[in-house]
């Protein structure tokens, strides 16, 4: 499965830990940054852009993996939005790669 999804914290940090600057409190950057940094931990085929991080693997390795950088995601605020989609195809691997290089190759027709 390839899991598509966004994490966003809102409000004033949970975990006293988290400082943020004056001028970082509007953005979501670092709480981005370290949800990322637990996607590419995992080993898991991944991508990330502007708007959401991509992650390919089995249903419960791709779950846990979305779960526990929400949870890092969720020490930068007092709530966390997390938008998801996900393409569930039994028995395929490589699509995170596959489906771009069929689109690309449609293009170059």
């Amino acid at each position: 499965m390839i899991v598509a999804f966004s994490v966003a914290p809102s409000g004033k940090p949970s975990d006293p830990s988290v400082t943020l600057a004056e001028s970082d409190q509007a953005s979501v950057h670092e709480a981005v940054a370290a949800a990322v940094r637990i996607v590419r931990e995992s080993g898991l085929p991944n991508r990330t852009s502007s708007m959401f991080t991509e992650i390919e693997g089995d249903w419960d390795e791709v779950m846990d993996v979305v779960r526990r950088a929400t949870d890092e995601a969720g020490r930068y605020g007092s709530r966390v939005s997390l938008v998801l989609k996900a393409d569930i195809r039994p028995g395929h691997t490589g699509e995170i790669d596959g489906k771009l290089d069929r689109v690309e190759k449609a293009l170059g027709r």
